[in-house]
């Protein structure tokens, strides 16, 4: 399956149990190959930001590899 960055700002992220983590804001991405390296994720209310890796602006960093599922919301699944 095949989606455009611009397709997926916005979407809900949520977890395998069904956790809203909050919104997606953008992708890194590298430059030289073109693969997406991390999904940058505007944390939901309810979610304590200090619990995952976030970057400077204080989004929460996870790895694109963890993207499952597209669809209303977009499911990651979370390394232990």
């Amino acid at each position: 399956m095949k989606k455009f960055a611009t397709e997926l700002r916005g979407k809900t992220v949520m977890t395998n149990d069904g956790q809203i983590l909050g919104v997606i804001e953008n992708f890194v991405v590298d430059a030289k190959t073109g693969d997406v390296h991390h999904v940058l994720i505007m944390p939901a209310e309810d979610i304590e930001p200090r619990l995952f890796k976030t970057d400077a602006q204080g989004r929460i960093v996870l790895p694109f590899k963890n993207m499952k599922a597209v669809r209303d919301v977009v499911v990651m699944t979370l390394e232990e």
